[in-house]
């Protein structure tokens, strides 16, 4: 019983810390002042993969990313997962360079509902009437800004999206996390690389051009993999339910430092929008809480 306790407490701090990484990605991409949204990820690319490598030889987990790549017919999904990932990345970056963090957070606020919406559509899961209530009113909140704003709240729709149906090839793919992102970004690498030369070629690389953007442009591959590899540690340790309620972390912080630090306003019609969405949210969580109360309480059916 204490050594569970032990890992819960162990899981718990792992998943706090990654997602408390996550939060703060907003505070971090702010640091780099001219440099564009592209150019940053290409370097989150390469630099991602050399530093994965790096603990991946540390750890001596070399033999599942071997036997990924002598099988290359079967990587479609890796390369899909690759470019998906890629996808959010940028638009994440986008949104912060542009002062957007308040669409980015809703973003990932939307996309435990977006998971529960694929889920359905593509892989047939039998969805929780709760759960089904919260994607409407999750609907609701995007089309209140549709109807009465006259926009289309691109950014949260483009990283929901992108991260729900990543998650859903991811789980199609049996590559730990650790693996994944390495095989994902090594894929990526030649096009990054490409692109760096291109870049370096036309002397418009911001790579070089002073110390400090130099060390920003290299940590990006090792501030992308500290908090992947601390959630992965929760996921070992934690139920997924448990894990879920602690993704709520991450949108909350970048929600609060889109406000006070980056001094984003947020219009009645924009409030109204997220509280749809944090009412769909509270839903789809009790609807998650109830549901494992009752495969707890009622094994054999489980």
């Amino acid at each position: 019983m204490v050594a569970r306790l032990s890992e819960n407490s162990q899981g718990i701090a792992y998943g706090v810390s990654a997602y408390m990484v996550w939060g703060c990605f907003p505070l971090f991409f702010a640091l780099f002042e001219g440099v564009p949204a592209y150019e940053i990820l290409i370097h989150r690319i390469i630099w991602s993969c050399v530093f994965l490598a790096f603990v991946i030889t540390l750890m001596r987990r070399w033999q599942p990313v071997a036997m990924a790549l002598a099988r290359p017919g079967r990587l479609g999904r890796v390369l899909g997962c690759a470019v998906l990932i890629a996808l959010n990345w940028g638009v994440y970056i986008f949104a912060v360079e542009t002062q957007h963090v308040l669409q980015a957070s809703l973003g990932y606020f939307l996309t435990p509902l977006i998971n529960v919406a694929l889920g359905m559509l593509v892989l047939r899961e039998r969805m929780a009437r709760l759960q089904g209530v919260a994607v409407v009113l999750a609907t609701a909140g995007i089309l209140v800004q549709l109807i009465l704003l006259g926009t289309v709240p691109w950014i949260s729709l483009v990283l929901a999206l992108s991260f729900g149906t990543y998650g859903l090839l991811r789980k199609q793919i049996l590559l730990d996390g650790l693996s994944g992102l390495f095989v994902e970004t090594l894929l990526l690498l030649p096009v990054a690389l490409l692109t760096l030369a291109l870049l370096a070629r036309a002397d418009l690389s911001h790579f070089g051009q002073d110390t400090d953007t130099v060390l920003l442009l290299m940590a990006s591959g090792v501030v992308t993999a500290i908090p992947l590899l601390a959630f992965a540690g929760a996921a070992r340790r934690l139920r997924l339910a448990t894990v879920g309620f602690l993704m709520y972390i991450n949108p909350s912080m970048q929600f609060v430092i889109a406000l006070f630090v980056f001094n984003e306003t947020i219009s009645p019609v924009q409030l109204a929008s997220f509280a749809l969405i944090w009412f769909a949210l509270a839903l789809y969580s009790w609807s998650a809480w109830q549901t494992l109360q009752s495969a707890r309480s009622n094994p054999i059916r489980s």
